[in-house]
């Protein structure tokens, strides 16, 4: 009677109904495949078509990269600073690459983000010569698990944490986090210090020992409490009587969030890739050492024109836990790595070429436009 349930047949067969959900679950796992290629794919696309776009931007690129922004602070003032566009024909590899001793760049993306957000830093290390690392956080990106069912920042962390468990002993690695990402990566400080040489902080999460990653947002959104009383996007995974589960930001609320500075073509990729960002991970406590978290350099990358962590909360958050050196780029939002991706890559290659020897914590800073 339109519904089709109607015509099915009073006695059912047992075997056809477990060839039936035979096939149901090979129809699952097919889409689930389908998803993941479909998502690679696009990233794949993504990359080439920037990569093509760099050979037709070059004289823009010298323009926005050239001038005083090549400057360089504090210890390093002395060292090598010619970032004058060098990869504006896609195949140039600058010299000074060879002197870089740690080439692995391990790109943790931030909360509802994924390995995706990442394709302009991907082309733009690789072309110079680098070798960049970008992974999906449990549950995010093409990650298939429910964001509802992960409640520690362990289980998030994960495909971080078996990444540097992997590295052979004597390898080291440069982690870049963004937003949230910087309670994976202070995690990952915590547990295997002696696997990163640095830690870079994009408009992140850097939380003190004892603080939740969602303390830093917490002058933004009121107390985290007031927030998810009010906030009409959550998800309640284990019933209405318990703590929410996730968190949907809504389409305009990201834009003028996280993109206001964002060219629209990643506005869309971000609007149909972004997934519900797990609570339980950003509510968690860290416990932090100085013996290992406190072991590694930290650089802090500040974005001016951001309106999800203001430069007034990022100001705050490098005044209570100084990091080695600050960075600010001019004219970007939350993302640089949409809105400013020459200055952002630009500021990784300069703190690639740091060195390792350890140094007087610095407050000095560089604007980047």
């Amino acid at each position: 009677m339109g519904n089709g349930l109607a015509c099915m047949p009073k006695k059912e067969n047992k075997g056809s109904i477990g060839r039936s959900n035979r096939r149901t679950g090979r129809s699952q796992r097919t889409l689930a495949s389908d998803e993941e290629l479909l998502h690679r794919q696009a990233l794949s696309m993504a990359i080439q078509h920037h990569q093509l776009s760099q050979r037709f931007e070059g004289s823009m690129s010298r323009r926005i990269n050239g001038g005083s922004t090549s400057r360089r602070i504090g210890s390093t003032s002395s060292r090598r600073h010619n970032f004058s566009d060098p990869f504006s024909n896609g195949k140039q590899i600058p010299d000074f690459i060879e002197n870089i001793k740690i080439k692995k760049f391990v790109l943790v993306h931030g909360e509802g983000f994924g390995a995706w957000c990442w394709y302009k830093s991907i082309s733009l290390l690789e072309e110079a010569g680098l070798q960049p690392i970008t992974l999906d956080l449990t549950g995010s990106g093409i990650d298939n698990r429910d964001p509802n069912n992960i409640s520690t920042l362990a289980e998030y962390s994960k495909p971080l944490i078996d990444y540097l468990q992997s590295l052979p002993e004597d390898e080291k690695v440069i982690l870049v986090c963004h937003s949230c990402g910087g309670a994976s990566i202070s995690y990952a400080l915590e547990l295997y210090p002696q696997k990163i040489s640095k830690a870079v902080f994009i408009s992140a999460t850097m939380v003190l020992n004892g603080q939740r990653p969602f303390d830093v947002f917490s002058e933004e959104l009121a107390s985290a409490e007031v927030f998810l009383q009010e906030s009409q996007l959550l998800t309640y995974g284990n019933g209405k009587d318990k703590s929410p589960t996730s968190l949907t930001f809504d389409k305009q609320q990201i834009k003028g969030l996280y993109f206001n500075q964002t060219p629209a073509k990643d506005i869309a990729l971000a609007a149909v890739s972004m997934r519900p960002i797990p609570l339980g991970p950003i509510m968690e406590r860290l416990s932090l050492t100085p013996e290992n978290y406190g072991s590694v350099r930290r650089y802090y990358i500040q974005t001016l024109d951001d309106h999800m962590l203001s430069p007034d909360v990022q100001e705050k958050l490098v005044r209570e836990n100084p990091p080695d050196n600050v960075y600010k780029i001019k004219g970007s939002d939350h993302c640089p790595f949409f809105s400013k991706p020459q200055s952002l890559h630009k500021i990784l290659l300069e703190i690639a070429q740091i060195s390792e020897k350890p140094i007087d914590v610095t407050t000095d800073c560089k604007a980047v436009e």
